[in-house]
């Protein structure tokens, strides 16, 4: 299955960021690589939780109030508001009827849709810690494995290529659950996926093939369970310069019969300069590419390293 060839992906995603005029003020927080990029190849699905509960636009603006763990959802100049049960309860029904997606997009430092670094205030309006918005903890809390990342922290070229390829793997493997997972499937997932893991994390990648070995042999779905738990935690696990390196050499091994010492030398050295940080990844992967067109190879084109996500979006370009 080749990523290019997918159709789109559909996510979740704070409705401000589409440029719906929901926040308190009757404003938006339009995103435009979200809106002019990304929906290119992306179905969104929009909530926002304090529209939906009723609050209104506009509306009285709310903070996170008390320990962080379990804050309340307050009203900041009207006294009197406390919307937490509320939310609390429209996270759930969201949950209960939510559509398969492969990711959500929250909006950064609402108090009900921030992913991570929402500031709480004391009693006395003093902010003294932080968490996770009301709506969005539990629906992270819900679905471990759902790839979440903020709007914000995707002008990071790291994190938004990190975000995308994990959103691209989990539509696979949500694909993969709806056709049935047996044990020779799920071993041609883990291969096909495996040097884009090896990215990652290398401990999660020897995890996953030790636990892969026990397909046939351990009950399928419990097996199933736990490799995609321990997949997306690897894969949230930022892909360095040296990993990417060290997964490009082994790539180099599949070609060591097939083109001459010029060549061999040639890709050496684009790779050292991708380690060094004098070109991006998609340099070395080009003429990786191309040895490769030339030379093929049926285990290294599986493989979806070499493309997991659509070229267009020219992720590779800035890493």
């Amino acid at each position: 299955m080749n990523s290019k060839a997918e159709s789109r992906v559909r996510i979740g995603i704070s409705s401000c960021l589409l440029g719906e005029s929901v926040r308190f003020d009757s404003g938006h927080k339009r995103d435009p690589y979200i809106n002019d990029v990304l929906a290119r190849h992306f179905e969104y699905v929009p909530y926002c939780p304090e529209v939906a509960i009723g609050m209104g636009i506009p509306r009285p603006p709310i903070r996170l109030v008390g320990g962080p763990e379990q804050p309340r959802a307050v009203g900041v100049r009207v006294e009197g508001i406390d919307v937490t049960d509320k939310i609390i309860d429209y996270a759930h029904s969201v949950l209960a009827d939510l559509p398969p997606i492969s990711g959500y997009l929250f909006k950064r430092g609402s108090p009900s849709c921030g992913m991570e670094r929402v500031k709480v205030y004391s009693d006395k309006g003093v902010p003294n810690a932080s968490t996770s918005g009301l709506y969005a903890g539990i629906v992270m809390r819900a679905l471990p494995n759902l790839p979440v990342e903020e709007e914000g922290r995707l002008n990071d070229p790291v994190l938004r290529e990190n975000f995308v390829e994990r959103v691209y793997v989990y539509d696979r493997w949500q694909r993969l659950c709806k056709e049935g997972i047996t044990p020779a499937r799920l071993v041609e997932f883990h291969t096909r996926h495996k040097l884009l893991l090896l990215s990652h994390s290398e401990i999660h990648y020897r995890r996953l093939g030790r636990l892969v070995a026990e397909a046939g042999i351990r009950d399928t779905q419990e097996l199933a369970g736990e490799y995609v738990s321990i997949l997306m935690d690897g894969l949230k696990r930022r892909a360095t310069r040296r990993r990417h390196s060290n997964v490009l050499q082994h790539i180099m091994g599949y070609l060591k019969r097939s083109i001459d010492s010029g060549d061999k030398a040639e890709l050496n050295r684009v790779i050292d300069e991708y380690r060094e940080g004098t070109v991006p990844l998609i340099v070395p992967m080009k003429l990786i590419d191309h040895h490769f067109r030339h030379h093929p190879d049926d285990y290294i084109a599986l493989q979806f390293y070499l493309d997991p996500h659509p070229a267009d979006l020219g992720l590779r370009n800035h890493l």
